[in-house]
């Protein structure tokens, strides 16, 4: 199978999803010290920060693939891209800290959109030989973010 004109910026594209997605994660718990003095949160509610966004990736995570295989995995992806960033502008402006851990748990929803499909769409435009290339660049996309995170958060 010859290379298609879909690959490059799918690898680009998926990659770039697949740092951003951990990156958040590992990014916020830096931040979680200052985020409990502005919103004058005890401990538990500083856990909910975090936790809800992963929470809501890992619930959302099956039923968006499944979406995006009825629906179209580009659409669902592009659903998840705009969803994503338009839940991090709001978190920017939170005024209380339940506001934070919805707004968390709604980006972290939109993250399952696009890390249930970025994958998919990766392996549906790149042949099997080359794979387990693309693969290993977008895992260690992943790896760079849960790592790059806390220094850059």
């Amino acid at each position: 199978m010859e290379e298609t004109d879909n690959q490059k910026p799918a690898l680009i594209i998926s990659t770039l999803s697949a740092f951003l997605t951990p990156f958040m994660v590992s990014a916020l718990n830096v931040a979680l010290p200052s985020l409990g003095k502005e919103f004058g949160l005890d401990a538990i509610s500083l856990s909910w920060v975090a936790t809800s966004y992963i929470l809501a990736a890992a619930i959302f995570l099956i039923p968006f693939g499944r979406l995006a295989d009825i629906h179209g995995r580009k659409k669902i992806f592009i659903y998840g891209v705009s969803l994503f960033t338009f839940f991090s502008f709001l978190i920017v402006a939170s005024d209380s800290g339940t506001m934070l851990i919805v707004l968390r748990a709604l980006q972290g929803m939109s993250s399952a959109m696009i890390f249930g499909t970025g994958m998919a769409i990766l392996i549906s435009v790149t042949p099997p030989t080359k794979r387990g290339r693309v693969l290993g660049i977008n895992v260690a996309a992943v790896y760079l973010g849960l790592s790059v995170g806390p220094f850059l958060g």
